[in-house]
């Protein structure tokens, strides 16, 4: 199957799921309207922009960061047996992966119709509805929709050593590959947890054997995986690109990671800080016939990227001043891959600028307020899980080429938000291959 009809089959699979709990009441939000003249209508008042609802995400694995701006009390809101909120994710018309007990809709964003209103529909059902207006004709016909989300990654441990799924790999599973990018931001990272560095790939003198002996003991013993591994300490404003079967175990720093609309793994570490991780989180991403089959499971790694010994030039992302001027500094953040580019845009004090894109976004306010179009826009200082926000929102591509008008309502704070593109967006830097 082509990648347009993976995504497409993805979707009805999770359409389906979506009408069933509907029925059940197993969502995270409940009573969404589909109601196309109403979607239409907040489209028209929001000129061309939705303001989006919290999506948090937990996980069963990890401890939270409680760099989020959740609310201290709410970290739990899914349950003890459901593990801490971890996650944030961001215009994202994919649910997470989350195990038997997920709500069918967990990581799935919402759009606010009014903030006198409780009423949403999902952006993902706005997609439907608006088509080439919302995301592009060239969105639509590659892929069908819009086929990146991004998240904040949020965990006091670092995490386990694992893999993301080439779309070779993945489409044996009827699944989409997973490149994913990081970046680090300043405002939300007052301390760095456990960990302040990342593991990626395997020291180039490494022997596969090597990593086959310790994996093939994933049920019976550590693996202790990361000594085979090169770690690179976290500078704050900078990020990294995260090709699809590469290794990596993530510090215990809050990451935006702008990414592809998957969330497969393949988990090679079966303990950290202390918390053990079950056999099948090795082999789940794997055909039935190949579960259990060590040199499949290594054949998930793609080699060359992972020993690649000049892995930091390859892959290291420190920013890129696109524009810098007395009103306002934008920098790319996330370039150099073929799927997923993202921005700082920084507007100085006081300063009202007309800022032009040439594709469709999602945005995450990180500092300071002011208004974004006709929406008030604020980073939050503190969130109840449920509860609006005026921090997130999706720009549909009519909107960004017109150009969004931003006035940062501070005198001496610095309004900052991250700006999320899929893969048409236009003059990304490129890498060199050398």
């Amino acid at each position: 199957m082509t990648e347009r009809e993976l995504a497409v089959k993805a979707g009805e699979e999770l359409d389906e799921r979506l009408k069933e709990a509907k029925k059940t009441g197993n969502l995270v939000v409940k009573d969404t309207i589909e109601d196309e003249e109403i979607i239409r209508r907040v489209f028209e008042k929001g000129e061309g922009i939705f303001r989006l609802f919290p999506a948090f995400v937990p996980r069963r694995f990890g401890k939270a960061g409680h760099r989020l701006k959740l609310h201290p009390d709410d970290y739990f809101a899914f349950g003890m047996a459901r593990g801490s909120i971890t996650e944030r994710w961001f215009s994202s018309t994919i649910a997470a992966q989350n195990g038997e007990l997920a709500k069918v809709d967990e990581g799935l964003s919402y759009v606010c119709t009014d903030y006198d209103s409780d009423e949403k529909f999902s952006l993902r059902t706005a997609v439907k509805v608006l088509g080439e207006k919302l995301v592009g004709k060239e969105l639509m016909e590659k892929y069908g929709g819009w086929p990146m989300y991004s998240k904040f990654f949020d965990n006091e441990n670092p995490l386990f050593h694992h893999l993301h799924l080439t779309f070779e790999a993945a489409a044996r599973v009827g699944k989409l590959g997973k490149p994913e990018n990081y970046y680090f931001p300043k405002q939300l990272n007052n301390y760095f947890g456990e960990a302040d560095y990342t593991y990626f790939g395997f020291d180039p003198d490494v022997d596969p054997e090597e990593i086959k002996e310790r994996i093939r003991h994933f049920a019976d013993d550590d693996t202790r995986i990361t000594e085979l591994s090169r770690a690179y300490r976290v500078q704050l404003g900078t990020g990294w690109y995260t090709p699809a079967g590469v290794i990596h175990a993530p510090a215990s720093v809050l990451t935006y990671e702008p990414q592809w609309n998957s969330d497969v793994n393949s988990v090679y570490e079966n303990i950290v800080s202390g918390e053990v991780y079950p056999p099948e989180m090795l082999d789940e991403e794997c055909p039935e016939d190949k579960k259990g089959d060590i040199d499949y499971i290594f054949s998930l790694l793609d080699w060359n990227k992972n020993v690649d010994p000049h892995y930091k030039k390859h892959y290291f992302r420190p920013p890129i001043v696109e524009t810098y001027n007395e009103q306002y500094t934008q920098k790319w953040i996330t370039y150099g891959n073929p799927y997923i580019a993202a921005k700082e845009l920084t507007v100085h004090p006081g300063q009202t600028v007309t800022i032009q894109d040439g594709a469709a976004y999602g945005c995450i306010f990180i500092q300071g307020h002011g208004t974004f179009g006709v929406y008030d826009a604020e980073a939050p200082t503190l969130l109840h899980f449920g509860q609006q926000s005026s921090d997130e929102f999706f720009v549909s591509e009519q909107a960004a080429v017109k150009g969004v008008t931003i006035t940062n309502g501070s005198k001496v704070e610095p309004l900052v938000l991250l700006k999320h593109f899929g893969p048409n967006c236009p003059d990304v830097p490129q890498m060199t291959e050398e």
